[in-house]
């Protein structure tokens, strides 16, 4: 065996204290009815694990472009979300699968579930899949998100917010997070943001207004930087 395949056997590093969400939060009502309740059972990674399958990739014309495959334009904001995928070392993770997906600007989502009382956009589905370059750089198109009620308790409102999900070498090396938007009033009050214990870590969840990558006449940015381990690693909802 390799000294890259022993490297990649040695397991996972625990995250720092206090930086991801606990398993059961009462103010995040569904973690009462779903979450786990014993301390979980460590299996060490195999090769398998580390070395694929890789996700099918359909990455299409306008994968990268929410706004685009459709018949017309979609309502809203648009907006450019860009960053970086790297490790502790600040080294890039390249060719990997970065997916999206987010509510309409009105804020409902194109899902039979999904019967908010907000119109549907028909030329908005909300989803696209882009791969990072060889600096780990993604970059998308959308529509900024909008509020949404979501009945965890009283007048509560998901704040805007773009769901990411990050692929490694196989399934088994899956990371999910949430990407939220600068300035937004519902951060304090919402209890999925606020069960990260540690202030800092919460950030970690919040973009940054991008002034030099905006569209002028066109489009806003924001960059979104996503870290996959160490002191300053991202959120993670796994």
């Amino acid at each position: 065996m390799s000294v890259d395949q022993n490297q990649k056997l040695r397991g996972y590093r625990r995250p720092f204290w206090n930086t991801q969400p606990e398993y059961l939060f009462a103010p995040y009502g569904s973690t009462l009815r779903r979450g786990i309740t014993q301390a979980p059972i460590a299996l060490p990674a195999s090769l398998s694990e580390v070395t694929g399958p890789r996700p099918t990739l359909t990455l299409g014309a306008s994968a990268a472009d929410l706004t685009a495959g459709h018949k017309g334009e979609p309502l809203g904001e648009r907006i450019i979300v860009s960053g970086r995928v790297i490790d502790e070392n600040a080294r890039p993770l390249r060719n990997s699968l970065v997916e999206v997906w987010q509510c309409n600007a009105a804020g409902r989502y194109q899902h039979k579930k999904d019967q908010h009382d907000a119109p549907l956009d028909p030329n908005f589905t909300g989803v696209g899949q882009v791969l990072t370059d060889d600096d780990g750089r993604y970059r998308f198109k959308t529509i900024r998100p909008g509020a949404y009620p979501w009945r965890n308790h009283y007048n509560a409102w998901r704040p805007a917010h773009i769901h990411f999900s990050l692929f490694g070498e196989g399934f088994a090396q899956r990371l999910i997070t949430q990407m939220y938007f600068p300035g937004d009033p519902l951060l304090e009050v919402d209890p999925i943001f606020n069960c990260v214990p540690d202030a800092h870590a919460r950030q970690r969840m919040v973009s940054r207004f991008d002034w030099e990558n905006c569209a002028s006449e066109y489009a806003l940015a924001y960059r979104f930087d996503i870290v996959l381990r160490g002191r300053h690693e991202s959120v993670w909802e796994n």
